[in-house]
């Protein structure tokens, strides 16, 4: 699904109009970005916690020369999904 599919099921099962619909999910999205982007968790019972972790420092090698490579330390966004949502994703399945 992408983004105007979604836009368009969250306007048919709330009765809002397609443009508020993205307007309201656009600022969703935002506030998340900018939330995680403080460091902050956002958890949303039934669906799942999203956060940021730090992935250390490494080095690695490149694949082509063989010669090492530093990687710096990243923040990488991770969504761990709540209990009833990997349940109701299995009974799909």
């Amino acid at each position: 699904m992408n983004k105007p599919e979604l836009i368009t099921q969250i306007a048919e099962r709330t009765g809002m109009t397609k443009k508020d619909t993205e307007k309201m999910l656009n600022a969703m999205l935002e506030t998340l970005s900018d939330t995680l982007a403080q460091g902050e968790k956002i958890n949303l019972p039934g669906f799942g916690a999203f956060e940021t972790r730090v992935r250390a420092a490494r080095t690695c090698r490149n694949i082509h020369t063989g010669e090492p490579i530093e990687v710096r330390e990243a923040h990488t966004p991770v969504f761990k999904p709540a209990k009833s949502l990997k349940e109701r994703i299995e009974q799909c399945v």
